[in-house]
């Protein structure tokens, strides 16, 4: 099996890099990532009427999700320094295809690393949204707040506005959610709480994404499957 896995990814590699030849266009710097995906929807068929995550790190790193959402069908397509927009250009081969029942989406922290303004974040996730909405114009879109992991405090700001304005954005929409982790992880006083990150104080622990999955529990409705 770790053989097929190192052949799929050396010819994915080999196949970006004739591409690249070809047209002579740096290819996207995610592109890998994505065909790593669709490499394994080709080796096994990925299941319908699922709930899709997508997103960034604090996805691509729930390595226990299947085991925290028992129960549900569950499609995981986090990617490592996502940023909003990166989600927008793969929409078409990391979100549409899958037909999810419920689209969950962790994003946008990489985008107020980078500098991007509240209203950037904004007008990408819009237009995110817009890409969904024109193949699944009624699936329920639930936004995952920005979370303040201790490693990022300098942005705290930022970063509470770009949940603010989010937030009230979506209340304004139909089928859009917004998930509030932020204050659940922080202690009385309004400081990141120390037993819900790893080392790197930027990326939850099973604890923090246990902290996630009692949050966000009222929105993903009955398991779908029985749990042995």
């Amino acid at each position: 099996m770790k053989i097929k896995c190192v052949l799929g990814t050396l010819i994915i590699v080999a196949f970006t890099g004739l591409v690249t030849a070809q047209t002579n266009t740096p290819p996207h710097r995610f592109e890998v990532n994505v065909r790593l995906y669709e490499a394994a929807d080709i080796s096994n068929a990925p299941p319908t009427n699922a709930i899709l995550l997508a997103g960034d790190s604090q996805f691509y790193r729930w390595k226990t999700v299947n085991e925290d959402l028992a129960g549900y069908t569950v499609i995981n397509r986090g990617i490592d320094a996502f940023q909003t927009s990166d989600l927008l250009y793969f929409a078409d081969r990391l979100v549409l295809p899958y037909h999810a029942r419920l689209i969950i989406l962790h994003i946008d922290g990489n985008d107020v690393h980078a500098g991007k303004t509240p209203e950037q974040a904004l007008a990408d996730f819009k237009a995110l949204v817009a890409k969904i909405r024109a193949v699944q114009p009624t699936v329920p879109i639930a936004f995952s707040s920005l979370t303040p992991g201790p490693a990022r405090l300098a942005e705290f700001d930022r970063r509470k506005e770009t949940n603010r304005v989010l937030k009230e954005y979506i209340a304004t929409q139909p089928n859009l959610l917004f998930i509030d982790l932020w204050d659940a992880m922080l202690t009385a006083d309004g400081k990141p709480r120390s037993d819900l990150w790893v080392a790197d104080g930027i990326h939850p622990n099973h604890a923090g994404y246990l902290l996630r999955v009692k949050i966000m529990r009222p929105i993903l409705g009955e398991p779908d499957k029985k749990v042995p």
